[in-house]
């Protein structure tokens, strides 16, 4: 007795099934290679750690001409973390001069305070040394950026960053979360003298808007103290800080100037390579700060200069 036919077996079927074959593998392919546009290759919510059933992930853009030498930039706001996607144009001058970029996004406040969020960055830092030669770079020639807040945890990692744990069970705690140079906009760096001697701004004055990313230590009578200095990078300024640049616009009413200017004054101090560039007349943040004009250029002369064997 003949076999029955069954719509599965009918060429019209398998012509169907043929086709949509193809396009699934098709879109298999784009998505390995996503963003391979211009001749750079983007690589999308890469998972560098989880936490509470959440994905922390990063993106990676490696132009065609990478030299090996590698930018992480912070992507946060008030401690909130972008969440839009990654557009290329805005690293542009990085990418151009052969950095590969590792686009990072934290956990973010009111979920997470500060030392959460410092955590995840020490984590990313961790997570691409680790897989260095996936993209591949050098370990060894990693630089961090990042404005405002992002400036902040940049300087964090700067000051702080430093070797893992190597009894660590995950092999990615145990890499150093050291970078080798800093270049960020408009950081907060003492959360103690905030604009001025003794004033705070651990969720307070400019920063109230920012009150839950400190978390309930900034209230504690007795150990208040002590937890800004915790999470503020001046307190951790020593001679094995990697050189700084920092930008910072002279009517900043959200970051202080002053910010940058102690903490400038701090590294000189010690003995460490800094500049501090004082853009007149900007406030908090303006129009195409890193990748068109020459602010950008001014970051990418100084990773230039720290991050490339021959400058």
């Amino acid at each position: 007795m003949p076999p029955v036919p069954t719509i599965m077996s009918t060429p019209r079927f398998l012509k169907l099934f043929a086709i949509l074959s193809l396009t699934a593998a098709s879109l298999c392919l784009a998505d390995a290679t996503a963003g391979a546009t211009d001749g750079i290759t983007h690589e999308r919510d890469i998972i560098y750690g989880r936490k509470y059933g959440m994905a922390l992930v990063l993106d990676v853009l490696r132009p065609a001409n990478a030299d090996g030498a590698g930018i992480i930039v912070v992507m946060s706001g008030g401690w909130k973390c972008h969440d839009g996607p990654v557009d290329p144009d805005w690293y542009s001058q990085y990418l151009k001069q052969g950095y590969t970029i590792f686009a990072v996004r934290h956990g973010s406040q009111p979920r997470f305070v500060l030392p959460e969020i410092i955590g995840d960055v020490h984590r990313a830092v961790r997570f691409i040394r680790h897989n260095a030669a996936r993209w591949p770079v050098d370990p060894g020639r990693l630089g961090i950026t990042g404005g405002s807040a992002g400036g902040h945890l940049s300087l964090i990692i700067g000051t702080q960053g430093g070797p893992g744990d190597p009894d660590a069970a995950d092999p990615v705690d145990r890499e150093s979360s050291a970078v080798r140079a800093v270049a960020c906009f408009y950081p907060p760096t003492d959360f103690l003298n905030y604009g001025a001697e003794g004033v705070s701004g651990m969720g307070t004055g400019p920063l109230a808007w920012c009150y839950p990313a400190f978390g309930p230590r900034a209230d504690m009578p007795g150990s208040s103290r002590q937890y800004g200095r915790e999470i503020s990078p001046i307190y951790s300024v020593s001679a094995r800080t990697p050189p700084v640049f920092i930008i910072h616009g002279d009517r900043d009413t959200t970051v202080p100037l002053q910010q940058s200017e102690t903490f400038i004054k701090r590294l000189t101090g010690a003995g460490v390579p800094a500049r501090l560039y004082v853009k007149a007349g900007a406030g908090h943040t303006w129009r195409d700060m890193e990748s068109k004009i020459a602010d950008g250029r001014m970051v990418t002369d100084w990773f230039n200069q720290y991050l490339r064997d021959q400058p």
